[in-house]
């Protein structure tokens, strides 16, 4: 399954790939769109991609890059 598929399904059907395909990477704390509190969740990696799932299960957030990875630049820098 791709990721474009993925988003085209119901949550229940995202709630069940991730059930029977998705492997937890970690916990994930995913700040607010309103720039508030940071909304408590899990990482899956699904497929070939990872998807963020809220404690309450009403999140579904599918993403190309894994969001609890942080790069190092040849300088040493975070990216």
């Amino acid at each position: 399954m791709t990721i474009d598929h993925f988003k085209t399904l119901t949550l229940s059907e995202k709630l069940n790939e991730i059930k029977y395909h998705g492997n937890i990477v970690g916990p994930y704390d995913r700040s607010n769109e309103e720039g508030g509190a940071k909304v408590p969740g899990d990482i899956y990696e699904v497929h070939d991609f990872w998807v963020y799932l809220s404690e309450d299960e009403q999140t579904v957030i599918p993403s190309r890059r894994c969001p609890t990875i942080k790069v190092i630049d040849e300088g040493g820098d975070k990216k």
